[in-house]
């Protein structure tokens, strides 16, 4: 295929080729062309033009196929229009000439076709050019379409659109010969030239007045006749042409002169009649009615009304939202008019009237609910509730006759019905889309919408008064706070107007729908409801007898009312269950005798009463199985058994009651079985196994015996078809925009669809995923569907051998009925056996024997052969189930067979489609086709099959089964791989375009061919690359199919390539494909290209978005996208989409599209983005203000061209997005938040404000969120503060996030201060509103959350701008301490208690904020008492403001602590395992009501933690002081104090002492967290943990709780493991620390408990009995630990833990292993330092809580570790510090040291012993260096042995082998190249020397002090080059001098006399001074100081030693003038500058 990549045809290529093989080449190359030839050189193409055009022109007589024809066209086109232009008429002509040629065979057909094509692509691009060739062409062509065929004239139409494009106005002169040409093609027999007229004619009308002028009303009247017998395609381009021509004629002003004198203006009222006249009389024209429509019996044909609803709405969208807002009150009534009395034709039979209130509710849909913002959909709905009251008069004028006869026969009543559905219905969806938005509008009582719609629930007729209350319902779900307002309203109507039958339905229906919507409220209702709706109910039932007038509808409401109660739920409906099984078991007859009486008794009517209560009581039973699953147990479940047989005894007898008292029984009849079935079928099988016989009988009746002539297939079967067959059967069946109205079409004349009047209990039922309202089937059909499911359940359940005679009963009623009758009956056969093979499959039954497999198999033959398409499809999957129930191969393989055999023999198109489909599927259940040889004669028969060019169908079914086979077939498939291609590519190169269908299914098999080749398709191998470029080619032509569809299908085919190869994907094209699709009218289609989309921008965000901008840029003129992407890019532009979009699923995949890009894009295009965002949030109702503002800033920011601006037709274009709904709002600032988020993790710059100006200076085009805050701000205030609820909380959310991000970012200009500050107005006007009276708890809760972040930032430090915000934090606690009962009733009581926990959360958080703050303030008060002065000033500001949050909370603390310590009682109530249920208080806790227990849990789970952490914390502050149980219990509901908890008010002390008190409170508190601690769920929240623990760590910061746990060594174990848990749980560093702090804890109060228990034994025993002390402390006298009784075992197993996974060369067993090798140091995190740290802190303290027999027993494993730590961590720092864990081994080695274990005589030999080993490791770490001797620290080392020498008892380091080894060390130190060890060397030595204890420094001394003189001489001769040096040399002397003092008399004169020389010899003389450098200098100095110290101190050796050597002297003398000199000279100077030495000092001081 490479080969094809040239410009001129590469013939001798293309000549080597075959057939097949040779159209795949051109077709190549024709697309290579296609993209080379516009940006080829002008020069390149003239040269090589005239070969090209010779190539070009010979394809056209090579019959070309379809794609090829198109290509070569456009390449003509392009190739002249870029080049010479000089022979394209000879082209023309020669397409003439082809076109008039009169051979007519099929062979030849291809070239005339192509020869159209091409001319009308020549036109379409030269256009004006051509001049006048243009009408000789067009007559050729129209001459030519007499006798074309279909194909012909399909091409021949498409062609004419494309010159009518490219010739403008030019063609006027045959404008009237292409209309007539046009017009009969728009009724043609084919759909595709149908649809190909429409288009044609859409194009003429642009230039063509006439058509919408003076020809207007036969134009209309053609579009009607071409919608009759149409199809989906056909209906959406006619209504285009039909809605684009009306408004075209509504709006054109201009008008030329040629036509003024017969043109009429026409208005809007003119236009909407010509429409209705369609809708109301079909095709039949105006004048020329036929004799049908005078009598009355015709009604117009379902398709036309389609067409012309779905033109209604193409006219409203043409002229746009702002015309509609204009013109709606006109628009709306001509609607409603359409099925209102002045039609009655329209609204003769119900189902006509159900059809025709769809239509316009869809129309209004579309409309209202389409084209408006938020703003005018308000005034829409004000408008339609004009509508609705103008009616209620007409009714209420009808109504006030009180004769009953003229009441029910009154004829307006009935009409208004119809239009009162459809605006009641209009009205709910507008207020469900608006959700909270629509406040104002219910407000605003001069509309009264509410009264509007409660008035007509008592409307005559019932269905007004069913989508009354659906309207309600629509209504509570928008706005959750009147759920309770209506529900009490309908309630107290219905109690009111009990008599009244209207409202007793009327008021029943509305408080069902209500109780409906509860479970789409988050909030809920009251508990208390249910109770008053029980009762309710109970007096409709009990009453329904003393009336008869209104005893049907009180039952009907009473059952009604219990079945809508239990959606509520388990919580509410098990209060309620004993009442409802008892009114169960009164409503059946208790014997089968009690039956038969009651047969006898009775007339029609009180049957119809009964069998109305007794269905009612089925539903509410079903209703309550469905709903309450959790109460459902064996003992319920036998209470609701009694009555089931009583009633499958009244099924069975139903015929026969119908039969004595006539057919008024007939519907009540029906819907009791319908109800019947229903509940049988939700019930467990088991349960009613007794009467599967008498059930069976009677489903079978109802399956084949139908009730009129029905055919229901279209809603049977789609449910128990694939959903991937159910594509073979045209879009009618897929999911389409106009599905609403298109399923009229589908079901079948005699029904229209359903509605809610067919089945009212499906008011409170959950609506179907993509219908608006409930559409319950008529009775008659629900029976059959519910017959089907029922019968799936009972057939799988009932015995094999009964199973036969089932089997052979449904065979004979198939063969005994006759035509339409006995398909009916074989469709519903087929659908219920499909479930029961359903059911079968999914309990894993077997069939039975032979027999019954023999006869199921003839029932599914029957099916797979029937006429009906969709019967054909549900039957191969029962064909598959069938196979998957036998699952056996032999079986499996003769269905095979069966099918090979009939479709071997068979000619007949249906056999031939089921067959194969059957063939396709058999294998899909079984785990896919595992035999080759099966693989092999499907594949043989199939593509013969598809090859069957006489029958499209063949080839359609052929292929899509071809599709699922390659798909089962999987990795089998490989070897048909090729072949299979080259068929797929052969056909869509040839199969005409018309043929949609198969095209269709080559699309699925490519895709499943590409899926089945998977990341194969990255190869490089030749095959592979072929097989490559074949899919591509394959996709490119799909995409260049008209079909909507199949581009949709090249589309996934593309994604899929993409996934598995993207390298090879062309994106730019994609993309474009992708943009220009992106609004098609086409639902799958788009969402096609969203779901490829989202895969795209997953990989390459950036590039799509670059793709689509540059796209728009070079804008091509066939691509006019309903969208800006030019100024709002891509995401503008899918942001648009989504605002329009209804579709659930597109809204999903857009918005996880848009997330991908900002995941991957938003940091780069932060502008771009945050000002989308803003533009989203900014365009609320009144966008017009702020769109002028807007658009400048536009300009200056994004630099947009000014032509788009200017071009911009009106000025909804200036504002990019014009009232976006509330739920893009909503998601723009989700997407805000996103942003910061992606911001954070892209770098600090983001919120540091200096680095980012800076960065921003140096390059302006880096972007910083920081430099955006004041939009952040702005957008979180405007989202925060708007009508929709939903939106505050985003913007809540996002203000939320914005503090805690940024609360800490200083500003530069104003230091001291943070950059938030000045927005804190902003932040309190944004929160402020969530505090009003009527806001909803759930803002409410989220507003405490931002308060209490707000405060606790910090960013307001001055306590009077605090008080704004702490002010509503005081007002919600006032509402607070009123208690649970004071709340509202408007919401569920729950509510409450999330709104109550949010205040005290939002409480402790600030509390916990102001201690911390406090405590770090005093913190620095002790830091600074060391420092200057004025650190003592800025701390004070710190502690004021400290003080002043701590004060603000402390005023109301009493209240808050009490209220703290009452949640956290409740909450340790409701985390008690169930078993403690019973001994919960019977009327919940302070917070929470019994009832609502459930709902109430997660709101404490959310808030417990924070909470705890500050009842900790004010009761450690109050030291466990503070106890008043009195106190406080007036104010509130209950007494809250921990107390009360758990005791009964009788057996409680009158008075409980303070230390009971205080240790209730101690262990509610440590209950709470250890429960949590032991298993945290994985979900837990990390802050929850870290304030858990502190809270842990705050109890035992003060003595009282350190008592508790130290007395109480259980409990200590107890927490050490817990807490042990959670470390090996849980990674996080900050928890570990945190536990470690704990652990820290409780082993001090462990210590302080072992040293109260020892001191208080010395004070008893006084000091004679010394010796018999007993032991305290763990391991007693034998110096054993328990593990799990032990505390010093818990905290080794945790430290070892710790210390092991940070070291893991630690743990011995690992060091053996090759794996860790020991010597290799890790450096360890920053985090794993701190955490070694606190373990070796914890180990040092563990020996004093030990006996001492018990420390030698653990004396040998800390050693180990902390030895091991330092040996493991002490590595040579750059800086020379000490390694973090180093400096902690050291202190821990230094705390074990001075222990005084290691002096008890019980324990000392053994320390002694121990501790020597422990110095032996220390020596024997340097020397087991093995090449790593750079690595080793050896001052760290050195450090250790002095810490021995100095710390341990003198017999440790004394013994003379370990002396000598030590002083061995310092030896070698001494001797270090590197100064800075020698440094460290010199101090450790001047420490040991001056020990007290001369045994232990005097060998040290001895050894040592002759080299370090020795050393110092030497320094004469070498000067110290720098500081380091110069250190070492001061710290030398340093040791001498001290060496000097430690020294006995009699050496002292003797060391002096060393000095001097050594301190002289520094001395440089006034020349070498200048010179010197500045190390030399300052050791001149320094030995000047000591010389002048030393020498008065030692007169005598001073003296001598001068006089000896006069050269010394005179260096002396000279260098003390010197320096008095320079001190005058210098004074100023030195005090500025000290000298070096004296800013050195040892930082970390062990010693």
């Amino acid at each position: 295929m490479e080969l094809a990549h040239s410009l001129l045809l590469n013939e001798e290529e293309y000549n080597q080729l075959g057939e097949y093989q040779k159209s795949e080449f051109i077709f190549e190359w024709l697309r290579f062309l296609e993209k080379l030839l516009p940006v080829t050189s002008r020069a390149d193409i003239r040269e090589n033009q005239k070969k090209l055009v010779e190539q070009l022109t010979s394809l056209l007589n090579n019959a070309p196929g379809p794609p090829t024809r198109r290509l070569v066209a456009k390449n003509l086109a392009v190739l002249y229009s870029t080049g010479d232009t000089f022979s394209v008429y000879q082209t023309i002509e020669k397409c003439n000439e082809l076109i008039r040629s009169k051979d007519d065979s099929p062979s030849y057909l291809p070239t005339k076709l192509a020869a159209v094509v091409c001319l009308g692509y020549l036109y379409k691009k030269l256009g004006r050019i051509l001049g006048n060739s243009f009408t000789d062409t067009v007559g050729n062509v129209l001459k030519a379409m007499k006798n074309a065929e279909s194909q012909g004239r399909y091409e021949i139409m498409l062609s004419l659109q494309n010159i009518l494009k490219g010739l403008g106005a030019v063609a006027i002169p045959c404008h009237r010969d292409i209309y007539k040409a046009a017009r009969s093609c728009l009724t043609d027999r084919s759909m595709a030239v149908r649809c190909a007229a429409a288009k044609c004619l859409l194009e003429l009308q642009n230039e063509a007045v006439f058509m919408w002028s003076t020809d207007l009303d036969s134009v209309v009247t053609l579009c009607f006749k071409s919608f009759e017998g149409s199809n989906y395609d056909v209906r959406l381009a006619v209504s285009k042409l039909l809605g684009t021509i009306l408004a075209r004629a509504l709006t054109s002003k201009q008008t030329p002169a040629s036509t003024k004198h017969n043109f009429r203006r026409i208005s809007l009222e003119e236009v909407m009649e010509l429409l209705g006249t369609g809708f109301l009389r079909g095709s039949s024209g105006f004048l020329r009615a036929s004799g049908d429509m005078l009598k009355g019996t015709s009604s117009v044909s379902r398709d036309v009304r389609v067409g012309v609803t779905q033109a209604y709405v193409v006219f409203a969208s043409t002229l746009g939202g702002q015309w509609l807002e204009r013109n709606f009150s006109a628009f709306l009534s001509h609607i409603l008019d359409l099925v209102s009395q002045s039609h009655p034709k329209a609204i003769q039979s119900q189902m006509d009237a159900i059809g025709c209130r769809r239509c316009v509710s869809f129309i209004l849909r579309a409309t209202v609910g389409g084209l408006l913002g938020e703003k005018a959909q308000i005034a829409a709905a004000k408008e339609i509730c004009q509508a609705i009251w103008k009616l209620k008069k007409v009714v209420d004028a009808a109504m006030s006759d009180s004769n009953l006869e003229t009441r029910i026969t009154n004829a307006d009543v009935t009409a208004s019905q119809h239009v009162l559905v459809c605006a009641l219905q209009e009205l709910g969806s507008l207020i469900h889309g608006l959700g909270t938005t629509a406040a104002p509008l219910l407000q605003d009582s001069s509309t009264g919408v509410l009264e509007a719609v409660i008035s007509v629930i008592i409307h005559p007729s019932i269905s007004v008064r069913l989508t009354a209350a659906w309207c309600l319902r629509c209504i509570a779900v928008a706005l959750p706070s009147y759920v309770s307002l209506l529900l009490d309203r309908c309630i107290e109507r219905l109690s009111a107007l009990k008599s009244s039958p209207e409202a007793v339905t009327g008021y029943s229906f509305a408080v069902a729908a209500l109780l409906g919507a509860v479970k789409h409220c988050p909030l809920g209702i009251p508990h208390g409801k249910g109770k008053v709706i029980m009762t309710v109910a109970e007096e409709l039932l009990c009453s329904a007898s003393q009336n008869s007038r209104i005893s049907v509808q009180r039952t009907q409401a009473g059952w009604l009312l219990i079945a809508a109660l239990m959606t509520l739920g388990p919580a509410v409906v098990q209060h309620h269950l004993p009442r409802m099984l008892l009114l169960w078991k009164c409503v059946f007859p208790s014997s089968p005798k009690d039956l038969e009486t009651e047969k006898t008794r009775g007339d029609s009517f009180t049957w119809q009463v009964t069998l109305e209560g007794r269905a009612g009581a089925l539903c509410a039973i079903k209703s309550f199985v469905s709903h309450c699953a959790g109460l459902l147990t064996d003992e319920v479940v036998q209470r609701l058994l009694p009555p089931l047989p009583s009633a499958v005894d009244l099924l069975t007898q139903l015929s026969s009651i119908c039969k004595s008292y006539g057919n008024s029984l007939k519907t009540s009849s029906t819907v009791y079985r319908h109800k019947l079935y229903e509940l049988l079928a939700v019930l467990p099988p088991k349960t009613y196994e007794g009467s599967f016989c008498a059930v069976l009988k009677e489903l079978v009746a109802d399956l084949t015996i139908p009730d009129g002539q029905i055919d229901a297939s279209t809603f049977l079967l789609p449910p128990l078809c694939h959903e991937d067959d159910l594509l073979l059967l045209g879009p009618l069946l897929q999911e389409t925009d106009h599905r609403f109205i298109e399923e009229q079409l589908v079901l079948g004349n005699s029904v229209a669809g359903g509605s809610l009047e067919y089945d009212p209990y499906s008011i409170y039922e959950k609506v179907a995923k993509r219908d608006s309202i409930p559409k319950p089937l008529p009775p008659v059909l629900s029976v059959v569907s519910a017959a089907t499911r029922l019968f799936g359940v009972i057939f799988s359940h009932i015995a094999e051998t009964h199973r036969l005679q089932v089997l052979e009963q449904l065979l004979n009623s198939i063969k005994q009925t006759k035509g339409s009758r006995q398909q009916t009956v074989q469709l519903n056969v087929v659908s219920a056996f499909s479930t029961s093979l359903k059911h079968l499959a999914n309990c894993k039954g077997s069939l039975g024997p032979e027999e019954v497999k023999r006869s199921a198999l003839t029932l599914v033959m029957g099916a797979l052969e029937s006429n009906n398409p969709l019967l054909r499809c549900a039957a191969a999957e029962c064909w598959a189930r069938l196979a998957q129930v036998v699952s056996d191969s032999a079986f499996a393989a003769g269905l095979a067979q069966v099918s090979f055999d009939k479709l071997k023999s068979a000619r007949d198109v249906v056999s031939r489609t089921g067959h194969s489909l059957a063939l396709g599927c058999l294998y899909r259940y079984l785990g896919g086709i595992g035999s080759t040889q099966h693989l092999n004669a499907c594949v043989g028969i199939l593509y013969t099959l598809s090859q069957d060019s006489t029958s499209p169908d063949v080839q359609a079914w052929a292929l899509h089964s071809l599709s699922l086979i390659v798909d089962l077939a999987g990795p089998l498939y490989h070897v048909h791989v090729e072949p299979t291609l080259s068929l797929i590519l052969m056909l869509l190169l040839t199969v005409p375009p018309t043929y949609t269908e198969v095209h269709q299914s080559l699309g699925r098999c490519l895709n499943a061919l590409i899926t089945t080749l998977g990341p194969e398709l990255q190869g490089s191998s030749a095959t592979v690359s072929a097989l490559r470029t074949s899919c591509l080619l394959g996709c490119a032509v799909m995409q260049d199919n008209p079909d909507c569809l199949v581009q949709a299908q090249a589309i996934s085919c593309l994604q899929q390539l993409h996934m598995f190869a993207p390298r090879h994907v062309n994106l730019s094209s994609l993309v474009s494909c992708l943009c220009v699709n992106l609004c098609s009218s086409y639902l799958l289609l788009r969402r096609a290209v969203v779901a490829c989309l989202r895969q795209l921008v997953q990989r390459e965000a950036a590039e799509v978005s670059e793709y689509a901008v540059a796209l728009v840029k070079e804008s091509r003129e066939d691509f006019t996208p309903d969208i800006n992407i030019r100024e709002i890019g891509l995401e503008g532009a899918l942001l648009g989409l989504l605002d329009k979009e209804l579709d659930q699923r597109l809204c999903q995949d857009i918005k996880e599209t848009l997330s991908h890009m900002l995941t991957s894009m938003a940091v780069e295009k932060l502008s771009f983005w945050l000002k989308l965002c803003k533009d989203v949030l900014a365009a609320s109702a009144d966008f017009n203000t702020v769109a002028s503002i807007d658009t400048t800033q536009e300009e200056e920011t994004a630099k947009v061209d000014d032509a788009s601006i200017l071009t911009s037709e009106s000025d909804e274009r200036f504002h990019p997005f014009s009232n976006p709904r509330w739920s893009t709002r909503v998601f723009a600032a989700e997407c805000v938040c996103k942003i910061i988020n992606q911001c954070e993790n892209a770098g600090s710059a983001h919120f540091d404000i200096t680095l980012a100006q800076e960065r921003k200076q140096r390059d302006s085009r880096d972007d910083f969120l920081v430099l955006h805050l004041a939009d952040l701000i702005r957008m979180a205030f405007m989202a925060a503060t708007d009508h929709s609820d939903q939106l505050r909380l985003s913007g809540l959310q996002t203000l939320l996030i914005v503090v805690r991000k940024f609360a800490a970012v200083p500003e530069p200009e104003f230091p001291g201060h943070v950059i938030l500050e000045q927005y804190q107005a902003n932040v309190g006007a944004a929160l402020r509103p969530a505090f009003a009276p009527e806001t909803p708890p759930d803002v409410t809760a989220k507003a405490c959350q931002v308060c209490s972040a707000w405060i606790a930032s910090g960013v307001v430090s001055d306590p009077n701008d605090l008080r704004r915000v702490h002010q509503l934090l005081v007002s919600s606690l006032v509402k607070v301490q009123a208690g649970k009962e004071a709340q509202g009733q408007q919401y569920n009581e729950s509510t409450s208690t999330m709104e109550i926990l949010a205040v005290l959360k939002a409480w402790a958080e600030v509390y916990i904020v102001a201690v911390e703050k406090q405590k770090n303030a005093s913190d620095a008060q002790n830091h600074s008492l060391k420092n200057t002065k004025s650190v003592e000033e800025s701390y004070r500001d710190t502690s004021s403001s400290a003080s002043g949050l701590l004060d603000l909370v402390q005023a109301d603390l009493g209240t808050l602590s009490k209220l703290w310590l009452a949640a956290l009682q409740d909450f340790a109530l409701l985390i008690l395992p169930s078993e403690y249920a019973s001994q919960l208080p019977a009327e919940g806790g302070t917070f929470y009501t019994a009832e609502t227990i459930e709902n109430a849990r997660p709101h404490y789970y959310n808030s417990w933690a924070l909470i705890l952490y500050a009842t900790a914390l004010w009761l450690t502050t109050t030291g466990f002081i503070v106890v008043d149980p009195d106190e406080g219990v007036t104010n509130l509901s209950r007494p809250v104090t921990p107390t009360t908890m758990c005791q009964d008010s009788s057996t409680r002390p009158s008075v409980k002492s303070p230390e009971d008190v205080n240790t209730d409170r101690f262990h509610l508190i440590l209950g709470i967290s250890v429960e949590f601690l032991c298993s945290p769920r994985s979900d837990a929240a990390m802050e929850n943990i870290i304030a858990c623990l502190h809270a842990l760590q705050a109890l035992f910061d003060v003595p009282w709780p350190r008592s508790k746990i130290g007395g109480d060594q259980e409990l200590g174990v107890e927490l050490l493991n817990v807490l042990h848990r959670l470390i090996l749980t849980r990674e996080s560093p900050d928890i570990q620390l945190a536990a470690l702090e704990v652990v820290r804890l409780i082993l001090f109060a462990a210590q302080e408990h072992v040293k109260e228990k020892r001191r208080s034994a010395e004070v008893d025993d006084g000091a004679a009995e010394k010796e018999t002390l007993p032991e305290f402390g763990e391991g007693k006298d034998t110096g054993g630990l328990v593990p799990g009784k032990s505390l010093v075992f818990a905290t080794l197993e945790l430290c070892v833990c710790i210390l092991v996974r940070q070291l893991p060369q630690l743990n011995p067993k690992l060091t053996c292993s090759p794996a860790v090798q020991s010597g290799k140091h890790l450096l360890l995190s920053e985090d794993g330092s701190r955490l070694v740290s606190a373990a070796l802190v914890i180990l040092s303290d563990v020996p004093a809580i030990c006996s001492p027999e018990g420390s030698v027993s653990v004396l040998p494993t800390i050693l180990y570790l902390i030895i091991g730590v330092l040996k493991e961590t002490a590595v040579k720092l750059q800086d020379g510090q000490l390694p973090l864990t180093v400096a902690a081994s050291l202190q821990a080695l230094k705390g074990l040291l001075s222990s005084p274990m290691a002096r008890a005589e019980k324990s000392r030999t053994a320390w002694t012993d121990l501790l020597r080993s422990a110095l032996v490791t220390v020596l024997d770490c340097w020397d087991q260096v093995d090449g790593l001797q750079q690595q080793r620290d050896e001052v760290s080392l050195l450090t250790a042995i002095t810490v021995f020498i100095l710390s341990s008892s003198p017999e440790v380091t004394t013994i003379e082998c370990l002396q000598k080894r030590c002083i061995e060390k310092f030896k070698i130190t001494l001797d270090s190249k590197d100064p800075f060890v020698q440094c460290k060397c010199y101090q450790l030595l001047h420490s040991i020397f001056q020990h007290p204890n001369k045994t232990v420094s005097y060998p040290y001394i001895h050894s040592l002090a002759p080299s370090i003189v020795r050393k110092l001489q030497e320094t004469e001769k070498a000067k110290p080059e720098n500081a380091a040096e110069l250190q070492v040399i001061q710290e030398g002397i340093k040791v001498l001098t001290a060496l000097i003092a430690t020294a006995e008399e009699e050496h002292r004169a003797h060391l002096v006399a060393c000095l001097l020389p050594i301190l002289i010899s520094f001395l440089l003389d006034e020349n070498a001074l200048g010179s010197a450098t500045n190390a030399t200098k300052n050791l001149h100095e320094f030995a000047l100081q000591n010389l002048m110290q030393i020498g008065p101190q030692y007169s005598s050796v001073f003296k001598k030693l001068m006089s000896s050597s006069p050269t010394m002297k005179a260096r002396l003398e000279s260098a003390v003038k010197g320096n008095q000199e320079s001190i005058k000279v210098k004074t100023a100077k030195h005090a500025k500058n000290p000298g070096k030495s004296s800013s050195i000092q040892l930082k970390t001081n062990f010693l």
